[in-house]
C-alpha cells in the first residue's frame, strides 16, 4: 500500500491540494473553489477528488496537514462570536488604551480601531498578584460568580481571561477557568497563561480575546474536518499549520486557534526556502500573490520570524514567519475615486461570486479579468480546461470602468496591471530596506495562482535579476504544509540582567527544555528527529524595546554564555554600531520545539535535453500598448536543460507564467524554471 501524505491549504479563493507519495516521489496537485460558508466541506470534496485522479484510496493516507484562513478571516471580517473578558480589578480598559498610540498619528482624520470586545463585556475580578506572582488578593468569588452571569444573562458566547501578572502565576486564571467551564460548559472559555504567558498586559490580553473570538468557529470547523474525512476512510489524526512554520494536531488548534492565524502564509515560506535551496539560491523575496491579497517574505538562507505581526487592527506577539502584505491579489476589485483615479483594491471578489469572467455573477472586473483581456490566461486553459472562463464578461466589467475614465477597455486592463505592480514595487523597496536586502542579491520567487503571472512585470519594475518559478506555483503553500515540521513556542518572562543570575536562567532554560520535550513525547516525536532552538529577547539596560537574538546550540549553559556576543551582533546589524560593555537586561527566554517531518525529493525524470524547448502555439497579447503574437509552452513538455526567450507564455494546470522581452527561462535539474535578464 503506498504511503501517501496531503497537503491542504484553504484559501479566500480556491482550496488547494497536493499529494506527494512517499514511495514513488510523485505528486498530485489539485485546485478547487473553496466553501466560504462551510471551508470542510470544499476540502472533504477536493482530498475525495485529487485520490479519485492518483488512483488512490483514503486509508493510503499516512498524514493529512491543512491550513486555513478562516481564523484571520473571522478577525479581519469582525464576524466571530460574542465574547466577555475577565481581567483584574483596575484594567477594564486594557482594551480601550491599547498602546496609547493611534494609526497615521499625524493626521487629523485617523480612527481608533475598535475593540474586539465592547467596553461593557469586559468585567472586573477582585483578585490581585505581585509583580513577581505572590498573592497580594485572594480570588473573591462573589466577583466571579456575579461578573460571569452577567456576561451569559447579555448574551456572550466565549469568556477569556486575562490577570494582572499572570504570566508570573497561572493559579488565578487556571481556577476561573475550571469554575467557568464547570458552571457553564456551553461557553467557550481561555486563559492567556495557557496561551502565551508573556508580559504586555496588552497585547496578552489581545491575544486571548482574540482565540476566544475565533475559537467556536474553529473548533466547529477542525471537528467538521474530522468527520467529513473520516466519512471518506481517512484514518490518519488531521494536523495544522501554525503561524510559527509548524504543525499541531487539529484539537489542539481547536483549543488554541490564535496560533494558526497566519498558517497559509507561514507554509508558503517553508515550502519556498526548501525549493529555493534544492535550486541553489538561499537568498530569495517570496511572492504569494493569490486571489486576495499578495504576501512577501525576505528570506536569507533561513525562515524569517518576528514578534510584530499585524492582523487587521491588531497587533500579534506570537512567534509568526515573517510575511508582509504588500499589494492586491488576483480577485482584486478595480474601482474609480472620488477625484477620477482608477484604484486597486483592497476588496477581493473572493470565490463567490468571483471576477467577472468567472460567469458566476460577477460584475466588477478585478486583475484576474485583466490577464484574461489582455490574453495573457486562456479562457480555454484555465485551471487545465476544467473552469472555462468568460473574456467577454471580463471585457464588459473592464469596458463600465472604462466608460468612467474615457479610456478603452484594453487600456484600462494594461492600467490596472501598472497600478498594482506599481503599489507592489512601492511597498516592497522599505521592506527590502528594512532588512538590508539588496534586490540584486536575491532571486524573486513567485507563487500563488497569479504569483507567476506578474512576477516577471515586478521584477522588470524592482530590478531583479532572477526569478525562480517552481513546479507547482499555485499549489505551494500546500506543498508546504507537508513539508512543515512539528513546531511549539515556549516563553518565561524574566526581566534580570546578566550581573551573576546566570545561574538562575540557566535554570529557566532547563525548564523551558522540559515543556519543550514532553510536547515532542506527546507528539510522539522519535529521539533523531528532535531539535531544541534557543533565543531570548535581550536590551541595553535603560532601553523600552528590545532584540530576539538566537543563541549557541548545546546545552542551556552555553546557550546563556552566547548572549553578549549575539546580542552585540545583533545589534550592531540592526543599528549599525554597539554600545560596548554597556549592561544587558533579558526580558524573555524562548525555546522552539522542532520534530523533523519526512521531505519530498522533487527531481526531474530522465537526462537533461540541450534541445530548443518548442512552442505549442502562438497567442495575441495586448501588452505594453499594443497587440503581438507571443509563443506559448505547454510546462509538463518542458524537459530539464531547455531554455526559451521572452516573450512567452508557459501554461500549466495551476498558473500562468507571462515572461516580457529582456528575460530568459532555463528548466533546472527540479524543474524548477529560473528567468534571468538578458
Amino acid at each position: 500500500m503506498a504511503r501517501l501524505r496531503v497537503g491542504v491549504d484553504v484559501g479566500g479563493t480556491f482550496t488547494d491540494i497536493v499529494v506527494w507519495d512517499e514511495e514513488s516521489q510523485r505528486v498530485h496537485v489539485l485546485k478547487t473553489p473553496s466553501e466560504p460558508t462551510e471551508p470542510a466541506v470544499g476540502v472533504a470534496r477536493g482530498v475525495e477528488a485529487v485520490l479519485e485522479s492518483a488512483g488512490a484510496a483514503a486509508r493510503e493516507i499516512t498524514a493529512l496537514i491543512n491550513g486555513t484562513t478562516v481564523a484571520v478571516n473571522t478577525i479581519i471580517q469582525r464576524n466571530g462570536a460574542r465574547v466577555g473578558l475577565l481581567v483584574t480589578q483596575g484594567f477594564r480598559d486594557v482594551l480601550e488604551l491599547r498602546r496609547v498610540r493611534l494609526p497615521g498619528a499625524p493626521s487629523f482624520e485617523a480612527d481608533k480601531p475598535v475593540a474586539l470586545v465592547p467596553r461593557r463585556s469586559v468585567r472586573e475580578v477582585g483578585e490581585r498578584l505581585r509583580a513577581d506572582g505572590s498573592v497580594l488578593r485572594p480570588i473573591p468569588w462573589d466577583d466571579v460568580e456575579r461578573e460571569v452571569r452577567a456576561l451569559v444573562a447579555d448574551g456572550v458566547e466565549a469568556i477569556a481571561i486575562c490577570f494582572l501578572h499572570a504570566y508570573r502565576n497561572a493559579e488565578h486564571e487556571a481556577v476561573v477557568k475550571a469554575w467557568i467551564a464547570e458552571h457553564y460548559p456551553a461557553l467557550y472559555v481561555c486563559a492567556s497563561t495557557e496561551l502565551w504567558p508573556q508580559q504586555r498586559e496588552y497585547e496578552r490580553s489581545l491575544i486571548t480575546v482574540m482565540n476566544a473570538y475565533v475559537g467556536s468557529r474553529m473548533q466547529t470547523y477542525f471537528a467538521g474536518l474530522v468527520e467529513r474525512l473520516a466519512g471518506l476512510g481517512v484514518a490518519t489524526p488531521v494536523l495544522s499549520t501554525k503561524s510559527n512554520g509548524g504543525v499541531m494536531s487539529a484539537v489542539a488548534a481547536g483549543r488554541a486557534p490564535i496560533q494558526t492565524l497566519l498558517s497559509g502564509p507561514a507554509s508558503g515560506l517553508i515550502a519556498a526556502l526548501h525549493l529555493a535551496q534544492q535550486a541553489g539560491h538561499s537568498h530569495v523575496v517570496t511572492f504569494d500573490m493569490g486571489g486576495t491579497s499578495t504576501d512577501v517574505g525576505v528570506v536569507a538562507g533561513r525562515i524569517p520570524y518576528s514578534t510584530e505581526n499585524t492582523v487587521g487592527d491588531f497587533p500579534v506577539v506570537l512567534p509568526s514567519v515573517d510575511v508582509t502584505s504588500i499589494g492586491a491579489g488576483g480577485g482584486s476589485l478595480l474601482w474609480v475615486d472620488e477625484v477620477g483615479t482608477l484604484r486597486v483594491g483592497p476588496d477581493s471578489a473572493g470565490s463567490a461570486p468571483g471576477p467577472a469572467c468567472y460567469g458566476l455573477g460577477g460584475t466588477q472586473p478585478t486583475i484576474t479579468d485583466c490577464y484574461v483581456a489582455l490574453g495573457l490566461i486562456a479562457p480555454e486553459d484555465f485551471l487545465g480546461g476544467s473552469f472555462q472562463l468568460r473574456p467577454d464578461l471580463a471585457r464588459e466589467a473592464l469596458g463600465r470602468v472604462g466608460a468612467q475614465l474615457g479610456l478603452e477597455t484594453l487600456a484600462v486592463a494594461n492600467a490596472a496591471l501598472d497600478v498594482a505592480t506599481a503599489t507592489m514595487y512601492a511597498e516592497l523597496l522599505p521592506l527590502l530596506a528594512s532588512h538590508g536586502a539588496d534586490r540584486k542579491d536575491f532571486a524573486l520567487m513567485p507563487y500563488g495562482g497569479a504569483g507567476p503571472t506578474h512576477a516577471f512585470l515586478l521584477a522588470e519594475e524592482a530590478g531583479f535579476e532572477h526569478v525562480i518559478v517552481p513546479p507547482s506555483p499555485g499549489a505551494l503553500c500546500a506543498l508546504g504544509c507537508i513539508l512543515a515540521d512539528f513546531r511549539a513556542d515556549f516563553v518565561r518572562t524574566v526581566y534580570a540582567r546578566l550581573d551573576g543570575t546566570e545561574d538562575r536562567l540557566t535554570e529557566t532554560f532547563a525548564a523551558l527544555d522540559d515543556e519543550a520535550h514532553a510536547w515532542l513525547d506527546d507528539e510522539e516525536i522519535a529521539e533523531h528527529g528532535r531539535q531544541l532552538v534557543r533565543s531570548a529577547d535581550v536590551r541595553y539596560v535603560g532601553q523600552s524595546y528590545e532584540l530576539t537574538v538566537e543563541l549557541t546550540p548545546g546545552s542551556p549553559a552555553e546557550a546563556m554564555a552566547s548572549i553578549p556576543q549575539r546580542y552585540a551582533m545583533r545589534y550592531a546589524e540592526v543599528y549599525g554600531y554597539m554600545q560596548g560593555d554597556a549592561p544587558l537586561e533579558i526580558v524573555n527566554l524562548r525555546v522552539q520545539a522542532v520534530g523533523a517531518t519526512p521531505k519530498p525529493e522533487l527531481r526531474a525524470p530522465g537526462a537533461e535535453s540541450d534541445e530548443t524547448a518548442r512552442p505549442v502555439s502562438q497567442r495575441e497579447v495586448r501588452y505594453g500598448g499594443a497587440p503581438r503574437q507571443i509563443a506559448v509552452y505547454r510546462r509538463a513538455d518542458l524537459a530539464a536543460g531547455q531554455q526559451l526567450n521572452g516573450p512567452a507564455i508557459v501554461t500549466q494546470y495551476d498558473t500562468t507564467t507571462f515572461v516580457p522581452a529582456g528575460f530568459r527561462l532555463r528548466v533546472d535539474d527540479r524543474l524548477n524554471l529560473i528567468g534571468e535578464r538578458v
